[in-house]
């Protein structure tokens, strides 16, 4: 039987000191807070085992043989031998077609002599007395210009034509017309014309001067044979030039 003088006190039973501690572990996402870097500690040591086991069994590249070395030389050089080669058949293709554009100029312009031949010496040709067939100008140095023309006759076979050739240009000046004479042309008063003599054909040729700001439209060939009447022939400056009044 217990003592009740020596009985131990009993604590209230709502007092919160009486109950006993209670200690509890940390909870799970805390830990897993703290331990992140632990799985990625993992992956990067795995990625470094396997990068060295690679660099450590990985078989190396064999260095190319003497003779693989040689076939790549030969091949090389058998790219570089071709590739001069098109190139000089590109060359020589070139320089044979600028020379057979050359041959068809030479023979185009033999055809056109034969036929003029065959028209003035031939038996079936045209007879025809003294005229001018063609007549060419070409520029010179500022307003000069050196003028060719072919003089022509078959109607007396055998004999001499001669006399002298003189040009005289139609066009305007100021917005006025104005003709120039064989003297304004040579600037020379009194200038003697161009000798010619022959029995079928001649090509004749001088120089003349326009004056500055004149548009030439016309130019007058006219012949002065020895014997017989003047003949005189016009051609357009431009069938002349090949080029415009306003490009004189």
């Amino acid at each position: 039987m217990t003592d009740p003088e020596h009985a131990l006190p009993e604590p209230p039973a709502d007092d919160p000191s009486s109950r006993p501690a209670i200690v509890t572990p940390a909870s799970a996402p805390a830990r897993r807070a703290r331990n992140w870097w632990r799985p990625l500690l993992f992956v990067v040591a795995l990625a470094f085992g396997a990068w060295g086991a690679w660099k450590t069994f990985a078989p190396t590249p064999a260095a190319p043989s003497a003779a693989q070395r040689a076939g790549v030389e030969a091949l090389e050089q058998q790219v570089a031998t071709l590739r001069r080669s098109d190139q000089i058949s590109r060359d020589a293709n070139r320089d044979l077609q600028g020379t057979l554009a050359e041959r068809d100029e030479e023979i185009a312009g033999l055809r056109a002599d034969v036929a003029f031949y065959e028209r003035f010496v031939g038996a079936t040709g045209q007879r025809r007395g003294l005229t001018v067939h063609q007549l060419s100008l070409q520029p010179q140095s500022g307003q000069a210009w050196h003028f060719t023309t072919t003089l022509t006759q078959n109607l007396n076979r055998g004999a001499v034509s001669s006399g002298e050739v003189t040009l005289s240009v139609e066009g305007t000046r100021d917005g006025k017309l104005q003709t120039l004479a064989w003297d304004d042309l040579r600037q020379q008063p009194d200038a003697p014309g161009i000798a010619y003599s022959f029995k079928y054909f001649q090509e004749v040729g001088g120089d003349l001067v326009l004056p500055a700001g004149y548009q030439p439209l016309r130019v007058v060939v006219r012949l002065a044979p020895k014997g017989g009447a003047a003949v005189e022939q016009s051609f357009t400056w431009a069938d002349a030039t090949g080029r415009s009044a306003a490009d004189a």
